[in-house]
């Protein structure tokens, strides 16, 4: 049931969530593939990585690109997209429509553009783990655009779930985590989120990547789950 000898793809995988999944999949004896948009978040990750591991730079919404990724890679037995720029988080009178249509390239047809071009080369028994948002489950002001993708990528999972088996598709939905998916926001205002989130959470503390990637680790590994949401959100949902 581990990853021992299995082949990881991991779209996104330099930085927060991604490189914790990646490190957890390395630990379990997994031959990790990690990539990103930039060379130099490429390069930060192979240093904490374990040797063995390599990386890629892939702009995820190129369509080229992404297909020449997978003919490199070659066969592989689990793909995980957590690929994404900061959110948007903007009420919907001051967001630009470019703007939204460019947070979602990425994220919704960077992940569908990812999983079409690279579904072809997994191996029997693997699976596609994508991941989503609880601003789909409890929206906050401000999140429209991010809670329409969070809906967006939950449908997706479980048409693709039907439509691809028996390859398996589940999407990790995280509440808030101390990654720099916040960073559009001024430091106060995200030091005083983070606080706020874990007095108000009913484990008591915030999320941390690897918190998260745990999730992402057993989808990988659960060979009967598929259209799954799994939210690891601290019981933020719930409050």
């Amino acid at each position: 049931m581990g990853l021992q000898g299995q082949r990881v793809v991991v779209v996104g995988g330099t930085s927060g969530i991604g490189l914790a999944v990646a490190e957890g999949a390395a630990r379990e004896g997994a031959d990790v593939v990690v990539a990103s948009r930039r060379q130099e978040n490429v390069d930060a990750a192979l240093k904490v990585l374990p040797e063995g591991a390599r990386g890629r730079v892939l702009d995820a919404t190129d369509e080229e690109a992404v297909r020449g990724f997978f003919a490199e890679v070659g066969g592989y037995d689990h793909l995980v997209y957590t690929a994404g720029d900061a959110l948007l988080l903007e009420s919907v009178a001051e967001t630009r429509v470019e703007a939204a249509r460019r947070f979602l390239d990425t994220r919704l047809f960077g992940a569908y553009t990812v999983v079409q071009q690279g579904v072809g080369s997994i191996r029997p028994g693997g699976s596609v783990v994508l991941t989503t948002g609880t601003a789909g489950q409890r929206p906050l002001p401000g999140s429209s655009v991010a809670s329409a993708l969070c809906g967006a990528m939950e449908s997706l999972t479980r048409a693709l779930a039907v439509e691809l088996a028996p390859v398996r598709v589940n999407v990790v939905s995280p509440g808030v985590v101390r990654t720099d998916l916040w960073r559009s926001l001024p430091e106060a205002t995200r030091e005083e989120l983070y606080r706020s989130s874990a007095e108000s959470l009913p484990v008591g503390r915030m999320g941390e990547p690897a918190d998260v990637a745990e999730a992402y680790l057993y989808l990988m590994r659960g060979g009967y789950s598929t259209g799954s949401v799994v939210v690891v959100d601290g019981g933020g949902t719930l409050v």
